[in-house]
């Protein structure tokens, strides 16, 4: 698996949101949508708050491979799955907290709704 640059998973991990658009089918790269980023060590991650009904998810679970642009990064990604409880509970407590003054908004990312589709974000070389 490919690792992000110190500078680059700093930068992206510091950013407020994250604009994914992951790849289609076809290998065209839907429209972007903005979200949460959270970092958990060397590792980026990222969540539906809509839960498996996300669109955006829906595309990335399909496909494993995207785009995102933030905190002036641009970058090809793979996006793979989490489903380990451990580190499902470190992606909640960063989620936390670096959004928890969005009272009533991080909580929905922190449920089991959104637990469900947590996915790693990795670079494509």
């Amino acid at each position: 698996m490919n690792t992000w640059k110190t500078e680059t998973l700093k930068r992206i991990a510091a950013a407020e949101e994250l604009r994914i658009a992951p790849r289609r089918d076809d290998g065209s790269l839907r429209e972007p949508t903005t979200i949460w980023v959270v970092r958990d060590g060397d590792e980026l991650y990222v969540r539906s708050w809509r839960g498996t009904g996300g669109t955006w998810w829906k595309t990335a679970q399909a496909t494993h491979t995207g785009h995102i642009t933030a905190g002036g990064v641009e970058a090809d990604v793979t996006f793979a799955p989490v489903g380990d409880p451990a580190v499902n509970d470190r992606v909640d407590a960063a989620y936390q907290a670096k959004y928890g003054h969005y009272s009533g908004y991080v909580e929905p990312m922190v449920g089991e709704q959104a637990r469900a589709t947590t996915l790693r974000l990795a670079p494509r070389s």
